[in-house]
């Protein structure tokens, strides 16, 4: 039977349309099928690590940034295969109360009347019940209890009580003496918290300032010697552990916790400008004059994009300082380095990561897919049964990249600046990947057309992506790039490995026409590659998308 939780995640997994805006799927409940990007064996149990089961719950005042945390650490874990699933608290209420009219006055005061603790206890059993559920039954790994926790008597009993069921408790408490930080949080929780939808923003920052102030008389900070627990203080600035090593996988949950910071930031993806040898891996050539001109445009729309919206920020009564400097990231391939160009040329940071380098093609580099399939069929096959881990001879696959990117993941997560990265369409999907938490099956079907820039905008309770068009580009530039330099992908109906199910990969509105047959073969019997042509038609009819995705990687951020 579905818990709560997972009931609720479920109905709202479908993907829906909303402007040119998604929200990622870090709510969604995992299948069986799914598969995690960076996760490196698998056991029949499903737990990895010889860790066990582990509950983290958090601690904190609110707009202390326990969400952010939580979303955060379960979207790392879920990237490297840990079984992990987010219990808010305030999700239960919401589900069981319903709408913010039948939440009593003095739901979230401690001095609360018989009626209302009855409802609290209620709400607490539910979600309890639903851990236990998912540790013990679905053979989940990870549940992370998003709640205040706030005395460190109840911190006790809650530690007691999962250890009767053999379930390690590791507490994680938001510190901050910051007020511009907790000004910060309150205004990136108004946003993204179901809590507030539709709420005028005023009107938003002045319940949730008091639901603060209702708490601090009655809170204790962590200080219980015997419990594991880990103090993140000021987002980041500080960290102190308390018996926090009971294995290798809570050593992970402390090195991760070392790199993330709770500051808002934009993060852009932006493809590298064509060049005279577009088909070449070794030879990294120059960009053509097609891709210098690509850079200008794009630099010339991502600049006048930031200050449009800073801009608005303003109008609506936002300070004017709030807009963080730019930092543009390359990979060391001479397409990408002279891409950001211009961006030096106006004085922005450029660095160069090495990690960053597109997929090796191997021995599939410059031919085409007919030849590879000629003189490959054995290898094609292997691709399109599982094109995110299979890889070609003397090539890297999906997977590889993956973990070759976690230090870039890593330092993602410590940058506070606005984040520009330029780089290969392969490099883009797998970082998409993991901030927008899809599962393996979909990134190598992601598409990253060229005359669009992505904005992924970090939030306390999802990650929200948009799309800015870059116009005025020549229409052959416009589709995104052939996968893995005409490496063949798999047909639209091919099978998601572990599952007989298709993909259903594509724009809400082919997968509401259903997928169109392949065309036949030619002679010879290989299949000639297929590109999908949005015309205007087709354009007005299925409305602003940012990338193509699976229903159960994007939600729309109006539910």
């Amino acid at each position: 039977m579905d818990t709560l939780l997972t009931a609720t995640s479920l109905a709202k997994a479908r993907l829906r349309r909303k402007s040119n805006t998604f929200i990622d799927a870090i709510h969604n409940a995992q299948h069986l099928e799914d598969m995690a990007p960076a996760q490196l064996y698998s056991t029949e149990s499903g737990r990895l690590f010889h860790s066990g089961r582990i509950v983290i719950s958090t601690v904190g005042l609110p707009a202390r940034g326990k969400t952010h945390v939580s979303v955060a650490m379960a979207r790392y874990l879920r990237w490297l295969g840990v079984k992990t699933r987010i219990f808010h608290l305030g999700d239960y209420r919401r589900a069981i109360v319903g709408s913010d009219e039948g939440v009593p006055d003095d739901y979230f005061y401690m001095n609360a009347s018989p009626s209302t603790v009855l409802l609290r206890n209620k709400i607490l059993k539910q979600c309890r019940d639903d851990i236990y559920h998912f540790l013990n039954v679905e053979n989940g790994q990870v549940a992370i209890y998003d709640a205040v926790n706030p005395t460190a008597a109840g911190r006790r009993l809650l530690e007691k009580e999962f250890a009767k069921h053999n379930i390690r408790t590791l507490f994680i408490e938001s510190v901050c003496t910051d007020d511009r930080i907790i000004e910060e949080n309150v205004r990136s929780v108004k946003i993204s918290s179901p809590d507030y939808a539709g709420w005028d923003a005023d009107a938003a920052v002045k319940d949730y300032l008091a639901r603060i102030n209702a708490r601090i008389p009655h809170f204790e900070t962590m200080d219980e010697p015997e419990l594991h627990y880990i103090k993140m203080i000021n987002a980041g600035e500080r960290i102190a552990v308390n018996h926090g090593a009971f294995g290798y996988l809570s050593q992970r949950i402390v090195f991760y916790l070392l790199n993330l910071h709770i500051k808002s930031r934009q993060i852009y993806f932006a493809r590298a400008g064509t060049t005279k040898e577009e088909d070449s891996y070794k030879a990294d050539a120059s960009l053509s004059d097609e891709g210098r001109d690509y850079s200008r445009k794009m630099t010339d729309i991502l600049i006048k994009h930031r200050e449009e919206e800073n801009q608005a920020y303003i109008n609506r009564g936002g300070p004017n300082n709030i807009q963080k400097p730019l930092t543009v990231w390359t990979s060391t391939r001479r397409r990408t380095i002279e891409t950001s160009e211009v961006f030096i040329q106006k004085g922005y940071r450029v660095r160069q990561r090495s990690q960053m380098s597109q997929m090796n093609p191997g021995v599939c580099e410059k031919m085409s897919e007919r030849k590879i399939r000629q003189e490959y069929p054995a290898e094609v096959a292997k691709h399109e049964r599982d094109p995110y881990h299979h890889r070609y001879p003397r090539a890297e696959s999906y997977h590889d990249l993956a973990v070759r990117l976690e230090p870039i993941i890593l330092e993602l997560e410590r940058e506070q600046n606005d984040l520009l990265l330029i780089a290969h369409e392969s490099v883009l999907r797998v970082l998409y990947g993991y901030l927008m938490a899809c599962n393996a099956g979909d990134i190598p079907n992601l598409e990253f057309p060229r005359d669009e820039i992505i904005e992924i905008i970090p939030a306390s309770y999802h990650n929200v992506a948009k799309r800015i068009r870059i116009p005025n580009l020549p229409p052959h530039m416009r589709p995104s790039s052939p996968q893995d330099i005409s490496m063949p992908a798999p047909p639209s109906s091919a099978p998601t490995p572990g599952n007989n199910t298709p993909l259903n990969i594509g724009t809400p509105a082919m997968g509401s026409r259903g997928s169109s047959p392949p065309p036949p073969p030619p002679p010879g019997g290989f299949d000639v590659p297929r590109i999908n042509v949005l015309t205007a038609e087709d354009a007005a009819r299925e409305g602003d998308q940012p990338l193509k995705m699976s229903e159960k990687t994007h939600v729309n951020p109006s539910d």
